[in-house]
């Protein structure tokens, strides 16, 4: 094995309810130390269902010259260390179930390290307060309004992470007590052709790559040995389809709960390296909405 190397992608802000899906994130989680950065806040939802007329970013120490950029139809104020924009007329709030991006410029500290964004959203009825951080570690799981987390990397670090496939959406399916074996989804986009060649975890004695597909009139599923990652395209791995099966469970996964998991990718040259996942676990795919089980407890 050849120029085998890691990293770790921490899913902060993903919780297994329907509505932890859609807290405010990042557009670019990760981010180099020491260089400029562009700090895109994406607000998924409104409070309860009201409109947004209100976004206010506390800045992080150490993110330094912090410049909001203009937002058509909002006004921009900074006082402190924190910036708000405010909606000018009704018609320019953010309709609950509208994305909407607030953007604040600035440069990064030089120091590799964690920055949490805090964000006070206030709607036309109530607000949503946006700053529950962990005590140590990254992971936001069962925290209802977490704060938007960037991972400051060093250069080579940041390196790493941009030629390793990005990773959105992952999820693990919930167990009930005795259930074996169950399933873990998510989106991989490559930069280049790589392939996903393993899976392992401390919770589980087996993980393997598995796809699902129609032979006849049968829905099988079947490991295979590598899944390709075309450069530049999504592969979803979804219920039905192609998935992570985790077997041989050593304890049940309780929704809300993580759980860490470690890809191993391969690229055209033979070199190999590590990603390490901490997943969320959740009774229902991202957005609220059943996954299909095909007839699997996955």
């Amino acid at each position: 094995m050849k120029n085998l190397s890691r990293f770790l992608v921490a899913f902060s802000g993903l919780a297994a309810s329907a509505a932890g899906f859609a807290h405010v994130s990042l557009e670019e989680p990760r981010a180099e130390a020491g260089r400029p950065y562009r700090a895109v806040l994406r607000i998924g939802h409104g409070c309860d269902k009201a409109a947004t007329t209100s976004v206010s970013a506390r800045l992080p120490a150490g993110f330094q010259g912090a410049k909001p950029e203009p937002k058509p139809g909002w006004s921009v104020n900074v006082q402190g260390d924190t910036a708000t924009w405010t909606a000018a007329t009704k018609e320019a709030s953010l309709p609950d179930g509208q994305r909407g991006e607030f953007v604040v410029t600035g440069t990064l500290p030089r120091t590799a390290g964690l920055l949490w964004f805090k964000v006070l959203q206030t709607c036309e009825q109530g607000s949503l307060d946006w700053a529950q951080v962990p005590a140590e570690g990254t992971s936001t799981a069962g925290m209802k309004t977490p704060a938007a987390l960037l991972q400051v990397l060093s250069p080579a670090d940041f390196a790493l992470a941009q030629s390793l496939p990005k990773v959105e959406g992952a999820w693990a399916r919930s167990t009930v007590p005795g259930q074996q074996g169950t399933g873990a989804f998510m989106r991989l986009n490559a930069s280049k052709p790589m392939q996903l060649v393993g899976v392992s975890t401390p919770v589980a004695g087996t993980a393997e790559v598995h796809e699902m597909k129609m032979e006849g009139s049968i829905m099988r599923m079947r490991a295979v040995p590598h899944l390709d990652l075309p450069a530049g395209q999504t592969t979803e791995l979804k219920p039905g389809g192609y998935h992570i099966m985790l077997l041989d469970l050593k304890q049940p996964l309780a929704a809300g709960s993580v759980v860490p998991l470690t890809l191993l990718f391969r690229d055209a040259s033979g070199a190999q390296s590590k990603l390490e996942v901490k997943v969320p676990v959740a009774t229902t795919a991202p957005g609220g909405a059943a996954a299909p089980t095909d007839g699997h407890k996955h």
